[in-house]
């Protein structure tokens, strides 16, 4: 798959919670950095940080360039805090890939 087709397919994984297909895209030798907290984390513990992350809805793209191995999505992503009350975040996910699976994210989140 492309860069282009691996996001595409991580936001949709993403947004529709499909925790079990989101291995499939990830390559053996991943690795995730969270820009804003340092943190860095393999494919089970990025698959587990997603899949358990508390009132989580959707993730929306609203814009993507990929070239060649590279690509690049902001998105825009809603979640439920402990109140219940919605709460919006943007979020820029870089990725590259290497064998037909995404091999690294860098994500930056914010507050909007």
């Amino acid at each position: 798959m492309t860069a282009d087709d691996l996001l595409r397919r991580l936001a949709e994984t993403l947004d529709e919670h499909r925790w079990d297909d989101l291995p499939g895209l990830l390559h053996d030798e991943f690795t995730c950095t969270l820009v804003h907290t340092g943190e860095v984390f393999d494919r089970d513990s990025w698959v587990r940080l997603n899949a358990d992350y508390p009132g989580f809805e959707h993730l929306v793209v609203e814009e993507l360039v990929a070239s060649g191995d590279r690509g690049v999505a902001r998105a825009h992503v809603t979640g439920r805090d402990d109140a219940g009350e919605l709460q919006h975040f943007g979020v820029a996910t870089f990725i590259t890939t290497r064998d037909g699976l995404i091999h690294t994210v860098t994500e930056v989140w914010c507050d909007i």
